[in-house]
């Protein structure tokens, strides 16, 4: 059996809790006996199962299994609003549900607007461009109201940002992003849908997006596990080209 075969065999196997997170693996004979394969192979393919965070290997203790599900991550980079354009169309969006709210005072802090506003919010998963792997993120989007088009329009365009879906639609255009980044724990509301432990470490990021008026026309909220997604930033000396 060749090695990609054994590493998806036994990342079934986990996945199943055949082999439970914090036990160990057959050792390298074992498993060359089990599935008939080469000790190449099977060190081939333990090594694309620690690369993915589902085992960890020592020498003298053998293969432990550390994770039930692959790990997902992805580094997002962001110095222009065209980074941003780039991070939708790299993680695509499943929308779960649309609804309109009025915000309360704790959903009026979180997203920095007066109590008693109108929104419209558009609840999505962010997904990487392996869907086998867990949600990159959870994701409530709000935009007003008089932007359902928008809104019901990000259905059929998963990879477009929805703030692009609205200045195609109703030429209401971006003049920056103000992004702020807190850690939490997983809501217990989003564990199921992330696949993620409730209260597990997670980042939350809160972007408003404001017009050339510096009125906020969209904010997001995006809760991103432990281990999913890191943000790159580079600081630059005043002055300095």
């Amino acid at each position: 059996m060749k090695a990609a075969e054994v590493a998806r065999q036994l990342a079934r196997r986990i996945r199943l809790e055949r082999h439970p997170v914090g036990t160990l693996l057959p050792t390298e004979f074992e498993l060359c006996r089990q599935f008939m394969a080469t000790r190449y192979a099977v060190r081939k393919a333990l090594g694309e199962l620690q690369e993915q965070g589902l085992i960890s290997r020592r020498k003298n203790v053998g293969s432990r299994v550390e994770s039930a599900l692959p790990r997902t991550r992805f580094v997002q980079s962001l110095s222009s609003l065209d980074d941003l354009a780039l991070f939708g169309k790299t993680n695509s969006r499943s929308v779960q549900r649309i609804e309109e709210v009025v915000a309360d005072l704790e959903m009026a802090q979180e997203i920095g607007c007066p109590g008693g506003t109108r929104w419209l919010r558009i609840t999505s998963l962010r997904h990487d461009s392996e869907d086998l792997r867990p949600p990159v993120a959870w994701l409530d989007i709000y935009v007003e109201p008089a932007y359902a088009g928008a809104a019901h329009a990000a259905q059929e365009s998963p990879n477009t940002l929805i703030s692009a879906l609205i200045e195609a639609q109703y030429g209401r255009r971006i003049a920056r992003v103000r992004q702020t980044v807190e850690a939490v724990g997983v809501p217990a509301s989003q564990a199921d849908a992330l696949k993620a432990q409730v209260g597990s470490p997670a980042l939350k990021i809160v972007r408003r997006y404001l017009d050339a008026t510096n009125t906020a026309f969209e904010i997001s909220v995006s809760v991103h596990p432990i281990g999913r997604m890191s943000l790159l930033s580079e600081l630059k000396r005043s002055g300095d080209t």
